[in-house]
């Protein structure tokens, strides 16, 4: 994740390499995502976010020349990684995805993991059928007991209240249909 980047060279580097990972195996998808202050971020912000199909997949991507090339030009940036809860289609699932949504949620300790886990899945699950969803995923950091929601949108827009929003450059997809849908266990 960059902050305070030149979107200018973002945009170049996904515009030339982005298709790169159009057909990469284990892939299930990764949206090339950006934030600008012009566009009311607080910051200029480079976030791809990745949905691998396969762990082999996410290893041979992370350890080969693909991310080698990203610290070659970057440094090395730091990967978050959580663990999939749930992957849902939504009703614009055939359109392509103009904007994206993350929002961060604390799992409280009053309530039982598995129940709070549960009850998000199943929020998730409604929440993925609403109109003008590409497709959405949810997430748990069990370190930091931190639940994400990851949502591609169809429209220019997203929601204001869905958390951070983000432009999507580009969509990469070769696995998203070997991704699944539904609750993870």
């Amino acid at each position: 994740m960059l902050a305070d980047y030149d979107m200018g060279i973002i945009r170049e580097r996904v515009a030339t390499k982005g298709r790169l990972l159009d057909a990469f195996p284990g892939l299930g998808l990764k949206a090339y995502l950006i934030r600008e202050r012009e566009a009311g971020s607080p910051v200029d912000q480079y976030a791809p976010f990745y949905l691998w199909a396969t762990p082999g997949g996410m290893n041979s991507f992370l350890w080969g020349p693909g991310f080698q090339g990203i610290v070659n030009d970057f440094g090395r940036p730091v990967v978050q990684h959580w663990t999939g809860l749930s992957y849902e289609e939504g009703p614009a699932a055939a359109a392509a995805p103009r904007t994206a949504t993350r929002r961060r949620t604390p799992l409280g300790e009053a309530v039982p993991p598995g129940e709070a886990v549960a009850d998000a899945v199943d929020r998730h699950t409604r929440e993925a059928r609403r109109d003008g969803v590409v497709a959405s995923a949810l997430a748990v950091d069990p370190r930091h007991w931190e639940l994400l929601s990851f949502t591609l949108w169809a429209a220019t827009e997203a929601p204001a209240d869905e958390g951070e929003r983000f432009q999507v450059l580009h969509l990469s997809a070769p696995g998203r249909g070997e991704l699944g849908v539904g609750r993870r266990w």
